[in-house]
């Protein structure tokens, strides 16, 4: 990787709403890939990729609404399942809660498989899948933060919108995303599946080499692929620019952020002013302060409602599922393509600087005086209840006292 990587601003010259609405496609080690920011565009893109399947579509999402979007990706795969297309769908059972199971009646008459992930009233209830993952016919991939309902398909500037990110790949790296999928399914075909055996596939996470991988995170006592992979990337890392949907994490991952600087690099994040849980903005404003004070620069964005997942570390760039909370790092099933390219590092950091543009740059003096005694008190009860309470009953009741990955010597050193 580069010792002194661009600066976000000398990254391209099209118009930040030119990049914000149109994306960028690109080409990295053999691999096809489409940067699709802009919602309608991305639900398109998707429907057309549905519809061009000959053989084979594999799906996972957490959220699956039965609005306008949701039919409409529905009828589409539902319409493939009559040609031939074998269907094969994944879908968390918290977050669709709302989706009966009837919503895909026609889809399984016409030979379409959907099954739900957590549906067992145990402690693994509180493990959730929140990958986004769609596969056509083994050779062509989209993933991304998005799931299949209308706010994550609104248009620039819709207030119930999100603003979020989409991917489509291909090459020699989707065989191995296939297998992932199929490993999962195979894992869920099984009476009783055991939990055991999920930890393994996420030990042994998505087998790669060369400049794109695929890392997968979850519920395992010591750090998933991602995580670990996360924080091997901080530990060196002279340019950290990254747009995150759900910003809590652990003291010990604060001070890798702060490190950034103190060593003489730039750390620059967008968060979110806005979302649909107010808890995780006020979570993520508690950790104004201390990143500030230590040179690391924060920007809100405030068009709309932020939902990406994008980090860009020096020349590599991680994209997907995983937000920088305790959940996405220690506990949900997650899933980042990591792609270590500079030029396409460089236009991820021109896509994130173009959304500087439509939020604010969040100053210590700024911060200070919002933050007051009674902001303060509500930011501390929200990360309680988002980045102490949830946490921590979900790992105790799944994996009791030992080995909490949240805690390692390594973190304790202060910055």
């Amino acid at each position: 990787m580069t010792d002194h990587p661009k600066d976000p601003s000398q990254t391209t010259d099209r118009p930040a709403s030119d990049l914000l609405r149109d994306g960028f496609d690109t080409l990295v080690d053999g691999h096809p890939i489409s940067v699709i920011p802009d919602g309608p565009a991305r639900l398109i893109r998707l429907l057309s990729m549905i519809a061009a399947a000959q053989s084979t579509i594999r799906m996972i999402f957490y959220i699956f609404d039965a609005d306008d979007s949701g039919k409409a990706v529905r009828d589409a795969m539902t319409a493939a399942a009559r040609r031939g297309v074998s269907i094969d769908m994944l879908l968390d059972s918290f977050g669709s809660a709302r989706l009966s199971d009837d919503f895909f009646e026609d889809l399984r008459s016409a030979g379409g498989r959907v099954r739900w992930f957590g549906t067992r009233w145990t402690p693994r209830y509180l493990i959730r899948n929140h990958q986004k993952l769609v596969i056509i016919d083994g050779s062509s991939v989209m993933t991304g933060g998005f799931n299949i309902a209308d706010s994550y398909f609104a248009p620039a500037g819709d207030p119930n919108g999100w603003q979020d990110l989409g991917l489509v790949i291909s090459g020699p790296q989707v065989p191995a995303i296939t297998k992932w999928f199929d490993s999962l399914s195979q894992w869920m075909d099984r009476d009783r599946p055991r939990f055991a055996a999920l930890r393994r596939l996420v030990r042994t996470g998505v087998p790669g080499e060369g400049k794109l991988r695929w890392l997968v995170g979850g519920p395992t006592p010591l750090p998933s692929p991602w995580t670990s992979e996360l924080r091997r990337l901080l530990a060196s890392a002279r340019l950290l620019t990254m747009s995150m949907a759900y910003f809590s994490p652990n003291a010990g991952m604060l001070r890798r952020l702060a490190r950034i600087v103190r060593r003489g690099g730039r750390a620059e994040l967008m968060l979110a002013a806005h979302s649909d849980n107010a808890a995780t903005v006020g979570a993520a404003r508690l950790s104004y302060r201390y990143l500030l004070k230590r040179g690391v620069r924060i920007h809100e964005f405030e068009r709309n409602r932020l939902h990406n997942k994008l980090l860009v570390i020096d020349d590599v760039v991680l994209i997907g599922s995983a937000n920088l909370d305790m959940r996405s790092l220690f506990v949900n099933m997650e899933l980042m393509l990591r792609v270590e390219d500079s030029a396409f590092a460089d236009r991820c950091r021109a896509l994130i600087e173009a959304q500087t543009h439509h939020g604010s740059l969040i100053t210590y003096q700024a911060h200070r005086r919002r933050e007051g005694w009674l902001n303060w008190l509500r930011w501390s009860l929200a990360w309680l209840i988002v980045g102490v309470i949830d946490y921590s009953v979900t790992r105790r009741l799944n994996f009791g006292l030992d080995e909490d990955p949240s805690l390692d010597s390594g973190e304790e050193d202060q910055a």
